[in-house]
């Protein structure tokens, strides 16, 4: 075999597999350092890109959650706000009966009318304080809407669940805290729109003090507040229906985010197990690296001795 002093063919190939031995201990190095086996387009530009869609994605879906949360917590707020509207009307209800049995006692009549105009009063109250960051689903007017964020898809955007106001508003915009009974709103809610079987008043104007009242103007009455209070307990149907919605939608969204997050670990991140593995097999063939190129390197020494 002939020797050069100029090329060292031996030393060439073995620095080559050296310098291949170290950048691959790096990339594993890396990899126990970082968690991850693709972290820029660099590692692998399609996986990346896929993964970076998808870590998008799941940041999109968790202020998809909170928002479903702060629906959650609004309904939940109505849907207490109408529970004590419920007990309220029954109040009113029982007075009425009180009243058709003493429809000819002026001052009994009058000390139920004082009990009424509390309830309507408490009516009013609970319906106009039932606000949850600034929304009040129960004292809106009617035919409106509010559209909370369901989902979200960078295709088709976000996505809603409806809920139709009309059938939950208790009263219109004209009703507010602190007004007096004896109230009419010509496009109200619930409550102060006039009854179909006593038609001049709403539930928030009864009065079983007016002249010319008879016992059967108190049965129309009550007529109508069984209507009112069924209507109430609709709405707290189509509240506690959006409620369920709502959770889930929350389930749902979770899951998605979830399995996500899961697919973006299964795309990039490193195989600690076999990363640990691999530097120590890479560690040991540096040293034999190391070796190979001595001994190469050494080769050119026994030229000298050609010369002695």
């Amino acid at each position: 075999m002939s020797s050069s002093l100029l090329t060292n063919n031996a030393a060439m190939t073995a620095l080559l597999s050296l310098n291949n031995t170290q950048q691959s201990l790096a990339k594993f190095e890396n990899q126990v350092s970082t968690g991850l086996k693709i972290g820029s387009a660099a590692d692998n530009a399609s996986y990346w890109s896929i993964a970076t869609s998808m870590t998008s994605q799941v940041g999109a879906l968790g202020a998809v959650s909170n928002a479903l949360s702060e629906s959650g917590s609004m309904l939940a707020t109505m849907s207490a706000a109408l529970q004590s509207t419920v007990s309220i009307m029954d109040n009113i209800k029982n007075d009425l009966i009180t009243a058709g049995a003493d429809t000819g006692d002026a001052s009994a009549l009058q000390k139920v009318q004082t009990d009424i105009q509390t309830q309507q009063q408490a009516l009013i109250s609970m319906g106009t304080s039932a606000i949850f960051n600034n929304q009040n689903l129960l004292a809106a007017a009617t035919g409106t809407s509010v559209n909370m964020v369901a989902s979200y898809d960078a295709t088709n955007g976000l996505s809603y669940i409806t809920l139709n106001t009309s059938n939950t508003a208790l009263f219109g915009t004209g009703v507010s805290a602190g007004s007096t009974a004896n109230l009419e709103v010509t496009s109200g809610g619930i409550l102060d729109t006039k009854g179909a079987n006593f038609t001049g008043a709403s539930v928030l104007s009864l009065d079983v003090t007016a002249s010319g009242l008879t016992s059967g103007d108190i049965s129309n009455m009550l007529k109508d507040v069984e209507t009112a209070l069924s209507s109430i307990e609709s709405a707290a149907s189509t509240i506690g229906a959006t409620q369920t919605n709502i959770t889930e939608q929350q389930n749902f969204v979770s899951a998605l985010s979830d399995s996500l997050t899961s697919g973006v670990g299964s795309l990039v991140d490193a195989d600690m197990n076999q990363a640990s593995t691999r530097i120590s097999a890479l560690q040991v063939q540096q040293q034999l690296g190391v070796q190979a190129l001595s001994i190469a390197n050494s080769n050119t020494q026994l030229i000298l001795r050609l010369f002695q």
